[in-house]
């Protein structure tokens, strides 16, 4: 008995398949394009592609218009993102009430693939915005801490300054006229006082003198306020010469003055990295200071710093308890200054000992 010829399909059934494979195409460019606008979506372009979306996904079920709302309240089909509790928007679809009224299940799992995408981008975007805010905010209290900072600092030149002037025109004139008193004719003719008290008294009087006029500077040197930091920090160099210290100082301005915040923060840097050299490089030493607001040599990009390098023994580790503690401290007390005035201070200690100290000054300050 010959055998059976195998069926051929009707041509019903080769259409019915040809169909069958042009939608599963169609469905599957819909979604790849859908899934490539989506994921070129910025905070700029995200309700503008949705509301392409919405109108691609309204064509493919057969209607006209959709529109989507961003939330989880309201009306329409929810739009759910991964690993999101919740809705995070909704899409409304004319004719169309829910998933279940689309008759064919490739269909039905398009619409849940095409929202699910939707639902993660508008979840990337909420993500972003949050990010966005609580980065402004953060910027704006570092800001606000900044200015703080600042308006502090500015407190303490002033209060220095006041207290600056208050000594040199009250206790250190009354200590003056009573050197002068001790060593004047009238005090050297006392027949109650024996020559040699006098003497020491006289001694007394004149280092009270010295250490008033020390402490004076060291508040606020007139030189900072008369001549400009260039000056004030060049008598710094001179005190370190004074103790022993090999100085070089080197600098490049083309202006002696400033302005008076970033004055006070450069010459309160070289003031504390030139008491940090003094009780903590193991003795006299070289010293090398470089004052640059010329903008002719730029440095880590930006052109103008005071940098004070010294060729002590260096800090091993200057975050220890004890006095290490105290110049950590002031580290980080040179650092706030010029963070204050919108500049940058690095700090290094070599391998083979010395210490650098680099203030860098903001471009836009007047100089």
């Amino acid at each position: 008995m010959p055998p059976t010829p195998p069926r051929l399909e009707t041509i019903a059934e080769l259409r019915e398949l040809y169909r069958a494979a042009e939608a599963r195409a169609a469905r599957m460019r819909l979604l790849s394009d859908v899934g490539k606008r989506l994921s070129e979506a910025t905070q700029d372009t995200i309700g503008e592609i949705l509301e392409q979306c919405a109108e691609r996904l309204a064509f493919f079920v057969g209607s006209r218009s959709a529109i989507v709302t961003l939330g989880a309240q309201g009306d329409g089909i929810p739009i759910c993102a991964p690993g999101v509790e919740g809705p995070v928007g909704r899409i409304t679809v004319e004719g169309l009430a829910s998933e279940t009224d689309i008759p064919d299940e490739e269909d039905r799992e398009t619409l849940r693939i095409y929202l699910e995408w939707m639902g993660a981008t508008i979840d990337r975007a909420n993500r972003e915005t949050e990010r966005g805010r609580l980065l402004d905010a953060l910027r704006d209290r570092e800001k606000r801490l900044e200015d703080i900072v600042g308006r502090i600092f500015t407190a303490q030149e002033d209060e220095r300054r006041r207290v600056s002037q208050e000594l040199h025109d009250g206790v250190a004139q009354t200590a003056t006229a009573l050197a002068r008193m001790i060593e004047g004719p009238g005090g050297a003719d006392s027949p109650d006082m024996p020559a040699a008290e006098r003497k020491r008294l006289a001694e007394i009087a004149r280092e009270l003198v010295t250490e008033l006029r020390g402490v004076i500077s060291g508040l606020r040197p007139t030189l900072l306020d008369d001549l400009g930091v260039e000056a004030a920090i060049g008598s710094l160099a001179q005190g370190l010469e004074k103790d022993g210290f090999t100085v070089s100082f080197d600098s490049s301005c083309v202006d002696a003055h400033m302005e008076p915040n970033v004055e006070n923060a450069l010459f309160r840097v070289a003031q504390e990295a030139i008491s940090n050299i003094r009780k903590h490089c193991g003795g006299p030493c070289s010293v090398f200071i470089d004052l640059r607001l010329d903008g002719a040599n730029a440095d880590n990009g930006m052109k103008r710093f005071l940098r004070i390098r010294d060729t002590g023994v260096g800090l091993v580790n200057p975050v220890l308890s004890g006095e290490d503690s105290g110049n950590h401290i002031g580290i980080d007390v040179m650092k706030e200054r010029m963070t204050a005035i919108g500049g940058r201070l690095d700090w290094s200690s070599g391998p083979k000992g010395g210490v650098t100290v680099t203030a860098f000054v903001p471009e836009g300050v007047s100089v």
